[in-house]
């Protein structure tokens, strides 16, 4: 089995894979303190309680990470935990069959790479990738599965924390979809606030980024992923396709690539 850890700002996923299919995931928060033998002791917890495996065999592992610090502690668990099983960490020089366009290649996050594979691999191109985590990130990749650009906003729980911080009468609220967008208190302005303004900003910077990655806007795929993805899903317009473990898949393409098979 190849396990796949994907190290964001805010939570880790992990994900194993039988072939091409996630046969079980996990979602833990990600902690910078947290050490080589700590993150160890979490995966081999979760991976001996879950009732989905009847055997536990890991044969490669690929992860990424934007997380520096939690990188190099990953990077320590593998050759101390796993040292004989083949481990790719996404960074530069690893093959990944995506060319960046950038001003600044090396400034590009490795899981918007890892996510832009995916995308391709999965929906064809030209694709935009909404992912929706600390950040929302935005990527564009053109029909010749070409990494162009994007943007990046803040995220939706970074705006709730900086609303309750700022607001003095304004507290965390429930995720959910209020009754109106009109809203009759303060619980649902939030909400609507959140939820629609949201769902309005991704079709807003979608549309414009439609046109500037196609002359034909219907040939252009919009992915969502990331954990805060189905806040906003009903919401947007604009989005085609979840997909909840894009860069999990993305991983394992790119284990395939500079390793094998698992």
């Amino acid at each position: 089995m190849l396990l796949t850890i994907d190290v964001g700002n805010t939570n880790t996923v992990l994900g194993l894979f039988e072939g091409d299919e996630v046969i079980e995931h996990w979602r833990i928060n990600t902690d910078p303190r947290r050490t080589a033998d700590e993150i160890a002791v979490v995966l081999q917890g979760l991976i001996q309680q879950s009732p989905l495996l009847v055997e536990t065999d890991i044969s490669g592992i690929a992860l990424c990470s934007t997380v520096p610090s939690v990188l190099h502690e990953m990077r320590e668990m593998c050759r101390r935990y796993y040292g004989d099983v083949p481990a790719i960490i996404v960074e530069p020089g690893v093959k990944t069959g995506v060319p960046v366009r950038m001003d600044n290649p090396k400034e590009v996050g490795s899981d918007r790479i890892v996510n832009s594979l995916a995308a391709i691999h999965l929906h064809g191109g030209p694709a935009i990738v909404v992912d929706f985590g600390t950040a929302t990130t935005f990527d564009c990749i053109s029909a010749r599965g070409e990494y162009v650009g994007g943007a990046i906003a803040p995220g939706i729980e970074i705006s709730i924390d900086a609303l309750s911080m700022r607001g003095a009468q304004l507290h965390k609220i429930e995720l959910v979809r209020p009754r109106h967008v009109i809203a009759k208190n303060t619980v649902e302005a939030l909400q609507s606030g959140i939820i629609f303004g949201f769902a309005g900003q991704v079709d807003g910077l979608v549309d414009r980024m439609v046109e500037e990655l196609s002359d034909n806007p219907d040939e252009v795929k919009v992915v969502a992923t990331g954990g805060l993805a189905p806040l906003v899903l009903e919401e947007a317009r604009s989005i085609d396709v979840f997909e909840p473990w894009l860069t999990l898949h993305g991983l394992r393409l790119i284990y395939e690539r500079n390793i094998g098979g698992s």
